[in-house]
């Protein structure tokens, strides 16, 4: 691949675009509420025991209804799993997390429908995807009536 001027150019104002988006609020309180998560020592804790648990869930599903213990960590995953949910590191973590792909999803659109109305960007969140019935390539051919 040539390193032609413009290309040049091209990486120089999308690294420019990185460190701008690096300096929002909306990256700030991203990093914020990550290292708190990282910090909270029962946050961890709980994040710890649904991880491990996890790994118990994945095993049983290997054997469905059959393994010995299914109900049990079925049972016992739940709950680790809204425990965790509930803490309070973890849910503002989530909340910043997604507003941070949502600014990230909104700027490839713009970068997308700047170079083409036509281009499709695969943001996986449907408010996004509009004029595709299917939010994405379906592999029918437009067989369902997306605009594949």
């Amino acid at each position: 691949m040539l390193a032609t001027l413009e290309r040049i150019e091209i990486i120089e104002n999308a690294e420019t675009l990185g460190e701008i988006i690096h300096q929002t609020d909306i990256a700030e309180r991203y990093r914020f509420y990550y290292h708190k998560l990282q910090e909270d020592a029962s946050t961890r804790k709980k994040i710890a025991a649904f991880v491990k648990m996890k790994e118990l869930y994945e095993d049983v599903q290997r054997f469905g209804r059959y393994h010995p213990e299914y109900k049990e960590i079925m049972r016992k995953t739940r709950e680790l799993k809204r425990e965790m949910d509930l803490d309070e590191n973890v849910a503002n973590f989530r909340k910043a997390e997604n507003d941070l792909q949502s600014l990230l999803d909104q700027i490839s659109v713009i970068i997308g429908h700047a170079v083409s109305a036509n281009i499709k960007v695969d943001t996986g969140n449907p408010f996004f995807d509009k004029g595709s019935s299917c939010s994405g390539g379906c592999g029918t051919g437009a067989g369902c009536g997306c605009s594949a």
